[in-house]
């Protein structure tokens, strides 16, 4: 990801071609000026609100966690960690100052450890489902809740050192917050970061997922009982979402990266892939505020979440006292029959048994 980058480059009014006539790029930095700052806030308040909502929902259930909620909970964390730089972000676009040395460099790596924690998550929920679909047997000791949190922790580590090849050189350098490359690393080390994104953070994740939901689609498919698919339209949900708004932005990081050697000597072209990055870079921004609406879509159990906390908010708002149970949107006997179905139709396609907290 070039988003440290591309900011810093499109503070810079003029680009040269070939022939060293100027290009002007003045007007696409004027109009990210005025409209990314709107929308970064928006992004930003539904990002915030939303994400809370789902870890609140997840670490107030009465109810067991299972390895899926452990990895749900990490994703909604890591889009908290990637929406809580835009603020910062947003200060950078209006402010000439723009951000202090510590403040520049913590928000990049607030940035690309959010990015690539929410990418390996998604990825680390497909396999998870593999295992607990395709490889149901074998996978039944390895499912567990103590397994899930030791991977997360993985992740987490690998996100941080994956991401520091995008942050470890950026500082403050007069009002840019930018990468501020050795000399001998100043042609090469852009081209490298953008290639790690897309091999990491794009194509090797796709190639995983990939895999693992067309196993998953032929295993429901030579199965009499189809209804468990319904338990699968969560996490089906998430990847496509991810993919759709972060497709776009990949391929203009790869034109980007050709754009470095001059591989576009057109002005016109090169003003069209400044301003697609830009517009395509805000697009994929707004996918770290979209998992909890998946959630209430796909959830019935995030929904009476959301219902049990509007009703708790209603009564503290009115001074009554409320005895709201979580799930008081379904009577004891029906909440106990619907999960027994879910259970009896779930427990031969995933090792735990138990559907996912959120679905």
């Amino acid at each position: 990801m070039s988003t440290t980058s591309s900011w810093s480059e499109a503070t810079s009014e003029f680009q040269y071609d070939d022939s060293s006539e100027a290009c002007v790029t003045g007007d696409i930095v004027d109009l990210g000026t005025v409209f990314l700052p709107i929308l970064y806030s928006l992004v930003f308040a539904f990002g915030l609100v939303g994400n809370l909502l789902v870890v609140f929902a997840l670490s107030n259930s009465q109810k067991s966690k299972s390895i899926t909620d452990i990895y749900l909970l990490n994703l909604a964390l890591s889009d908290l960690l990637f929406v809580a730089t835009l603020p910062f972000w947003t200060h950078y676009l209006v402010n000439e100052q723009g951000l202090h040395n510590a403040v520049c460099k913590l928000t990049t790596a607030f940035f690309f450890i959010g990015f690539f924690g929410g990418i390996f998550f998604i990825t680390i929920i497909s396999i998870d489902r593999y295992l607990a679909i395709v490889l149901a047997a074998n996978s039944m000791n390895n499912r567990t809740v103590q397994h899930g949190v030791t991977i997360s922790l993985g992740v987490w580590a690998a996100a941080i050192l994956v991401a520091a090849p995008q942050f470890m050189f950026t500082k403050q350098k007069g009002n840019e917050c930018l990468g501020d490359y050795p000399e001998v690393l100043q042609e090469i080390w852009p081209v490298l970061r953008n290639i790690e994104v897309t091999f990491l953070g794009f194509l090797l994740p796709l190639l995983t997922m990939s895999y693992c939901y067309f196993r998953i689609m032929r295993t429901l498919f030579s199965c009499k009982n189809h209804k468990k698919a319904k338990a699968m339209r969560l996490i089906f949900l998430v990847v496509i979402v991810f993919f759709l708004f972060w497709t776009p932005y990949n391929v203009m990081i790869f034109l980007e990266t050709l754009n470095l050697y001059n591989f576009f000597p057109s002005c016109d072209t090169k003003r069209d892939v400044k301003l697609a990055l830009n517009v395509t870079e805000t697009i994929a921004f707004t996918h770290c505020c979209l998992n909890p609406f998946i959630y209430a879509f796909a959830g019935e159990k995030f929904r009476r979440y959301l219902y049990h906390l509007y009703r708790k908010c209603l009564a503290v708002l009115c001074g009554h006292p409320t005895h709201v149970s979580f799930s008081s949107s379904l009577s004891e006997s029906q909440r106990s029959r619907r999960e027994s179905v879910l259970s009896s139709n779930f427990t031969h396609y995933t090792s735990d048994g138990n559907t996912p907290y959120l679905l």
